[in-house]
């Protein structure tokens, strides 16, 4: 009898203990999956980032090279239109001065048209080159956020970056916010290794009416105060040349999504950072030379 206690006694404790390690085996597993998971949905959304700016890359692309092409075919139609004018000139005895001339002159607008097609071709190379750099190295600066707290994208060849109010500054504020500070220096360092680059800084609101201390009036000095509130951070606390800023305030009348939904409020009210794009050294292509 007593063997038989002793015998259970042992029975019921090793199975105790092998219950106990197996629980810890278990939350070992549970622990390395979950952060295997958050690894691989890391990967997810920088290959789709990287799938979206290529895309956009290849439009831009198409669009140069309509652009490009017909531009080749006025060059052809011209070339066309002086052979002919040259053969017919050939059959006639005399060629006035006047008229040899414009020939002259209708030939290096050719050649001019030409040179022009090169340097649009090289100038639009050089710009989807800088941006694609500068994405990168923000996504690079901001790290792993959430689309919906901030979102980087070029569109028609501008680079646009998108941060929630909900991260800048509390509902109905334009204070900004500690985390905010921090978001927006890994921005401004970006920025401030592109010292040519210009940027507007454009508050956006939804729908709803503002409802203040009334210090404030209404949406459009609610999206302007927080413009200006994140240009001074950059500025005072971040050092980035103020002459290359600008502050605008939209309201709620540029919304991303629809006003009838909390989700869709909630998109709309956002900061956006515009970097301005360099139009001087396209306008110097049209100079006359």
């Amino acid at each position: 009898m007593k063997y038989f206690r002793f015998a259970l006694f042992a029975a019921i404790a090793a199975f105790t203990l092998n219950s106990c390690v197996s629980k810890k085996v278990l939350k070992t597993e549970k622990d390395r999956y979950i952060t295997l998971e958050g690894q691989y949905n890391q990967l997810q959304q920088q290959l789709k980032d990287c799938n979206d700016l290529n895309a956009e890359n290849a439009r831009q692309k198409a669009l140069t090279e309509a652009e490009i092409a017909s531009l080749k075919k006025q060059i052809d139609f011209l070339k066309d239109n002086n052979n002919q004018a040259l053969k017919q000139l050939e059959n006639l005895s005399v060629i006035s001065g006047s008229q040899a001339e414009s020939i002259k002159k209708s030939l290096d607008n050719i050649g001019k048209k030409d040179a022009y097609i090169q340097d649009l071709q090289t100038a639009m190379a050089r710009k989807d080159s800088l941006n694609l750099a500068l994405v990168t190295n923000l996504k690079g600066a901001i790290g792993n956020m959430a689309d919906e707290d901030i979102n980087i994208k070029v569109d028609k060849g501008v680079v646009y970056i998108d941060i929630s109010d909900k991260l800048l500054f509390k509902s109905g504020q334009y204070e900004i916010t500690d985390r905010a500070s921090e978001v927006l220096g890994k921005v401004a360092k970006v920025l401030k290794n592109q010292p040519d680059i210009e940027f507007m800084v454009e508050g956006h609101t939804d729908n709803v009416p503002y409802r203040g201390n009334g210090i404030l009036l209404d949406n459009w000095d609610l999206s302007v105060k927080r413009a200006t509130a994140v240009i001074r951070v950059l500025q005072n606390k971040y050092g980035l040349n103020p002459s290359k800023m600008a502050a605008a305030g939209r309201s709620e009348y540029v919304p991303v999504s629809s006003n009838n939904s909390a989700e869709g409020r909630a998109a709309n009210r956002r900061t956006r950072i515009v970097i301005l794009p360099q139009l001087d050294q396209f306008f110097k292509l049209l100079e006359t030379k």
